[in-house]
């Protein structure tokens, strides 16, 4: 009849399959978390040219919006000492502000020299002065009305435009209304490539007055003052500031027709046009691939560390799914040799009593001779029996802590020698020695000790070469512990062997097994030394013996 192997379903497919799966997923999960990253970083490439550009042309709109409109609050009597002030301020407060030419403008209904007349109502340059850092001590004075007749065209050009746009908004403004932003806008500023032209903005009292003036015959009036600067801006000057370094390499202000050329097409490049007086000019920001790809790989790499960890994790999992059916796997063969095992150690004894049972049952006339022979038999299988009964039941014992520790004092060569001559009387081809140093009197439990002196020393014996049955025992304190080593000649345990021998139900496979084995007596032992609150461990090398080294703590 043949015997089939024990069969252990492990379902391993699964396993790799999930592995597969996961690495697939994590795979896929790069190359797509890449990829999005990739896209997030052209989009924010595009998008955040926005905010660079509001930071830099902050600057600009603080000036235009708040910087300017303060002329408006000196009501037209600044004069050359304060305009010449108030430029400094703002040229030190914008370096963009390369010069400002101030019109001290005067306003009335007769006739003024240099001016315009518009119906009854006249405007009229008073002087024309030039502020700036870069311009010459001579060149400040542009115009004075004392020298009449020599405002040039250049100079008269913008303050030309600048008061028939105010004579147009004179004769049809609603004085019973107040200025929209529309009306200001549109009257008071003029806007032209790097310049912008500014009048300051009258009362709602004094337009009733122009008005006046400007359509009905009225007597000589007054004259009254106004002040008008041009602005000349240069958008080179606008200060740089690069709020996302981290997606643009280079940002300068360019021509609206400025394009690259040559070797820098590669590059990845997005613009945006300033405003007003810069419209000829835009912002230009850039990078190149390898800078490009520096950033995609910034923002990938805390996602691909991410991941990295989801997919550790996941084959932790599978790594402990795996060990999971290893050790039952083992613990499924473990078992089996166990039943197979300690039937045969059952089955013989039994099978040796049965035997001897039926030849003293059979016989109609025994001897003295053969009736000690059989009853030597049956004692001695019996005895086989209850030791192997005993063993399981105090494995059993020690595992769920069913026994208590009996400590007395014991005297270590007088037990030493005891099971010397014990072994040696029933084993005449067992060498065996001991040495003790640094102590005579040990206390523990001398039972349990003995149980584990009994099991190396059998070990000892049975992995052994005829010739080689020796076995040395060393006992030494050290410190708080006592050493117990047992040394012999044997065959020796391999080194993978080594980490598993203290295991329940393992046998090594050698030819000293063939004759059955449960695998208890090394871990019996382990247990027991665990139960006295000590450590065993094992040493040993192929063909040339073990060292079982027990660490037992020492009580004065």
């Amino acid at each position: 009849m043949e015997v089939k192997k024990p069969f252990y379903r492990k379902n391993f497919t699964l396993i790799i399959s999930f592995i597969v799966l996961i690495s697939l997923s994590f795979i896929l999960a790069l190359i797509l978390a890449y990829s999005l990253t990739s896209k997030n970083v052209e989009n924010d490439f595009s998008s955040k040219k926005i905010e660079t550009f509001e930071r830099i042309i902050e600057p600009y709109n603080d000036f235009f919006q708040n910087s300017i409109p303060e002329i408006s609050y000196y009501q037209g009597y600044l004069d050359s000492a304060s305009a010449r002030k108030y430029v400094s301020d703002i040229t030190a407060k914008y370096p963009f502000v390369q010069r400002a030419i101030f019109y001290d403008t005067e306003i009335s209904n007769h006739q003024l020299d240099d001016g315009l007349r518009a119906g009854r109502l006249a405007l009229g340059p008073k002087a024309v002065y030039q502020f700036g850092k870069s311009v010459p001590k001579d060149s400040v004075i542009l115009f004075k009305n004392n020298k009449p007749n020599s405002l040039s065209l250049k100079t008269a050009d913008e303050f030309n435009k600048m008061a028939i746009k105010f004579s147009g908004f004179i004769e049809t403004a609603d004085t019973t209304k107040a200025l929209s932003n529309d009306q200001i806008f549109s009257t008071f500023y003029s806007i032209y490539p790097n310049r912008i032209t500014y009048l300051n903005i009258p009362r709602r009292e004094e337009i009733s007055i122009f008005q006046d003036l400007m359509l009905n015959d009225r007597s000589r009036s007054p004259v009254f003052e106004k002040d008008m600067f041009s602005f000349w801006l240069n958008p080179a000057r606008l200060p740089i500031i690069n709020s996302h370094p981290e997606l643009y390499q280079q940002i300068k202000i360019v021509p609206v027709v400025y394009e690259l050329l040559g070797e820098q097409d590669d590059q990845l490049t997005t613009e945006i046009a300033l405003p007003g007086p810069f419209s000829g000019y835009k912002l230009f920001l850039s990078s190149s691939p390898g800078f490009h790809q520096r950033t995609i790989f910034t923002r990938f790499l805390p996602i691909a560390g991410l991941l990295c960890l989801i997919y550790a994790f996941l084959m932790i999992i599978a790594y402990l799914i795996y060990r999971n059916l290893y050790i039952n796997e083992m613990m499924f063969k473990l078992q089996y040799d166990f039943i197979n095992n300690l039937t045969h150690e059952f089955k013989t004894p039994v099978s040796v009593i049965k035997v001897a049972g039926n030849t003293i049952g059979n016989s109609t006339s025994i001897s003295d001779k053969e009736r000690l022979h059989y009853a030597k038999i049956l004692d001695e299988e019996a005895d086989k029996l209850n030791n192997l009964m005993n063993r399981l039941l105090s494995f059993t014992q020690i595992e769920n802590k069913a026994i208590q520790l009996h400590v007395d004092e014991i005297d270590l060569e007088l037990f030493c020698q005891k099971r010397k001559e014990a072994y040696e009387l029933d084993k005449p081809d067992y060498q065996i020695s001991f040495s003790i140093a640094g102590l005579k009197y040990f206390k523990t439990d001398s039972v349990l000790l003995s149980s584990i002196f009994n099991n190396l020393m059998d070990n000892a014996y049975k992995y052994s070469e005829p010739g080689r049955k020796s076995l040395r025992i060393e006992i030494v304190k050290t410190g708080e512990h006592i050493s117990f080593k047992f040394i012999d000649e044997g065959i020796g345990i391999s080194k993978e062997d080594q980490k598993h021998i203290f295991q329940k139900f393992y046998r090594i496979e050698n030819r000293y097994n063939q004759q059955g084995s449960v695998g208890l007596g090394l871990a019996f032992c382990k247990e027991l030394v665990n139960f006295m609150n000590g450590s065993i461990s094992v040493k040993s090398q192929l063909g040339k013996g073990s060292v079982f080294t027990i660490q037992l703590p020492y009580q004065e």
